[in-house]
């Protein structure tokens, strides 16, 4: 009875029904960017702000003044007390009834204002030149409540946490696509409120949540595109997918460029997700997953619907398809951890995408190439991720998944390493060097969405890639404060860390299997006779001759 392998190698392991799908779900990279960056542009700090003088908006009331002309006035008051301070203002009574409109601050003299104190500018709020551009600006999150932007970010990679534990479980047991949809809609659903939210507090849990489907989207739609194609096409879906997110990152700017205000930005990168719905009528569940729910009937008609839209016809023996004899298993934290080569694998695997994204986002606040411009610098910024994805593409075959995943994460931290001790005098030296640890680590977290999905058996595939992501998150969150905490010591003690983590991550990463051109492993039996990873990690030890070096021809 033939496995699956050999029949989506009748059917086209890379035809035009693949290529369909893929292009359609990877437009989920594009909208999922737009979400992880996306604080960016929503919270970024009102150009100009002065603490509101009291009575200014009564005067300006009362005068016909536009908005400049009492921002102008508020100005000229702070400047008369010396006051430069967008976060303090002088107490003091500068209004009265013989104020007049043209000058209102002429019955304002050296005696009255010798004894102002200083006072915070909260109960009377500020003054933006752009009101409401931002959610700084709408919300008043400047000066001592700026750390209140950084916990909405916080809280969405909470989100992304939250989102690939339950989501990455509830694809694994109830279909691929079924959760697809549904965090697409959870995610477009969480945006229009986060784009009509009243207050900082609507904002932020609403946010949270469009992190938890968001989450799912991006997750889903990675390991379905893994799933319908064969082994030889993996490594460039795996990689082309992720130069979509990168390709989101570099659309963005220009979209905050053109839209004025952050609830269009907002609704302008959310809408999208409602158009993804329509993938249930483009988009099949994957035949993978249905055949370790034993559901070997449905699994074989969308392979057949596969085969004829890729031109193919299958033999006339092809009529069913090997299922196992095994009892279906919902996944648990415990698969993940139950057996040696397993547990191993996810011990690496969350510490890879942990050290990916604090190296990888400690880089990119620290670098700082452009300055300036934001628009630009996250623009070229973004443009520098390129590379790292077509490096891969020209690589990978040739050296196999492992080396250049070990490579790119040395690269990374002896780059970081040469970075901080390089003399500051030759700026384009040290700037090189800051350049080509982001292209490393770069590549090194674009491979571990590779190789994670590679290692992890379909039965709890989507769950165990989304449960070691969540050290991406968690990295996160931590990856600012561990930034500004430690330059706060030494400016380059964050690289002397990125340094280690890095060499360390590449380091662990050599223990991994080999998975080139091999199938994907449906069952824990299948991950644990993965060739090469025996002698990976005991090279020298007889008990490798006992690893059967073949992965089993009957897929659940």
């Amino acid at each position: 009875m033939p496995s699956f392998e050999e029949f989506l190698k009748e059917a086209g392991e890379f035809g035009r029904f693949q290529k369909r799908v893929f292009l359609l779900l990877c437009q989920t990279g594009i909208t999922f960017s737009f979400l992880f960056v996306g604080v960016v542009f929503l919270g970024r700090d009102p150009e100009q702000y002065w603490c509101r003088v009291p009575y200014a908006s009564k005067l300006r009331k009362q005068c016909g003044w536009t908005f400049e002309e009492e921002y102008n006035v508020t100005i000229r008051a702070s400047s008369l007390v010396n006051d430069s301070s967008q976060c303090k203002r002088y107490d003091m009574e500068w209004y009265n009834t013989s104020s007049s409109c043209t000058n209102p601050l002429s019955h304002l003299t050296s005696n009255s204002l010798s004894n102002v104190s200083l006072t915070t500018c909260r109960p009377d709020g500020w003054l933006y030149k752009e009101p409401h551009s931002t959610i700084a600006s709408e919300y008043n999150l400047v000066c001592e409540d700026r750390w209140l932007i950084d916990m909405t970010q916080s809280l969405l990679n909470l989100g992304f946490l939250v989102g690939g534990f339950y989501l990455g479980y509830a694809s694994d047991r109830y279909g691929r696509i079924n959760i697809y949809l549904i965090s697409s809609f959870g995610a477009g659903l969480c945006g229009l409120i986060v784009a009509f939210a009243p207050n900082i507090v609507v904002f932020s849990i609403f946010r949270f949540l469009q992190g938890v489907f968001g989450k799912g989207t991006w997750m889903t739609s990675f390991v379905i595109v893994t799933e319908i194609v064969g082994s030889d096409q993996r490594r460039i879906v795996g990689i082309v997918i992720q130069i979509f997110f990168t390709l989101g990152v570099v659309i963005l700017p220009g979209i905050a460029y053109l839209i004025p205000t952050w609830r269009e930005i907002q609704l302008a990168t959310t809408l999208p997700n409602f158009l993804f719905l329509l993938y249930y009528w483009a988009v099949p569940e994957s035949p993978r997953w249905l055949l370790t729910r034993k559901k070997g009937e449905k699994a074989l008609k969308i392979i057949q619907s596969i085969a004829k839209d890729n031109g193919k016809c299958l033999p006339s023996h092809y009529t069913e398809i090997s299922l196992s004899d095994k009892e279906v298993s919902n996944p648990s934290l415990l698969e993940l951890v139950r057996t040696p080569q397993m547990r191993k694998f996810t011990l690496i695997l969350m510490y890879a995408w942990f050290t990916s994204a604090v190296v990888y986002q400690g880089l990119v606040l620290r670098l700082g190439i452009i300055e300036g411009n934001l628009y630009l610098e996250f623009f070229v910024s973004a443009l520098m991720e390129l590379p790292s994805a077509f490096l891969i593409l020209l690589t990978i075959d040739r050296i196999g998944r492992r080396p250049l995943f070990a490579t790119s994460a040395f690269v990374a931290g002896a780059a970081c390493l040469m970075t901080a001790f390089l003399p500051k005098d030759i700026p384009w030296l040290s700037t090189s060097c800051a350049i080509l640890a982001r292209l490393g680590i770069t590549i090194t977290f674009e491979l571990v969405y590779l190789v994670n999905s590679e290692l992890y058996p379909t039965i709890f595939r989507n769950f165990g890639v989304s449960l070691c992501s969540g050290l991406c998150d968690i990295g996160g969150i931590l990856a600012p404060f561990l930034l500004y905490r430690l330059a706060a010591y030494w400016s380059e003690l964050p690289l002397i860390v990125y340094c280690i983590l890095s060499i360390l991550c590449g380091l662990l990463v050599t223990f991994l299997p080999e998975t080139k051109g091999l199938p994907l492993p449906e069952t824990v039996e299948d991950v644990e006779q993965l060739p090469n990873a025996c002698t990976a990690i005991y090279p020298f030890s007889r008990r490798c001759g006992k690893q059967k070096h073949q992965i089993s021809s009957t897929y659940v």
